[in-house]
């Protein structure tokens, strides 16, 4: 059984940094992409970064420039720095991974709150 486990999650003020964390474990056999979603009150998920094995880097248009995402391959883990805070960034934060067979997984999630 796979697991994701997201650590991070605070309140924080406009303007202001975290570093959310998310570990992965189980019987997963190959994980061909990592990254984060996040979810705020009301509105659908959406992808925020992923970094592909092998691949690419990706961000969201909305992020790019203040977040940056990286990977553990030996440890299963990905981060995300987040910089430069903004109200907007406010949601709960998701780890996902993405094994060969193409199954998606998914952790709890983080609550990232940032006032202004």
């Amino acid at each position: 059984q796979v697991q994701l486990v997201e650590s991070g999650g605070s309140l924080v003020q406009a303007g202001g940094s975290l570093r959310l964390s998310c570990v992965a474990s189980g019987r997963i056999v190959g994980i061909v992409n990592m990254g984060w979603g996040r979810q705020a009150p009301g509105k659908a998920r959406e992808l925020v970064a992923s970094s592909p094995t092998g691949g690419a880097i990706n961000y969201a248009d909305s992020v790019k420039g203040r977040f940056t995402i990286s990977r553990d391959n030996r440890k299963n883990t990905v981060t995300l720095q987040m910089s430069s805070l903004k109200p907007e960034d406010t949601a709960t934060y998701y780890c996902y991974c993405r094994d060969r067979d193409y199954n998606n997984y998914w952790g709890q999630g983080t609550q990232v709150t940032v006032s202004s």
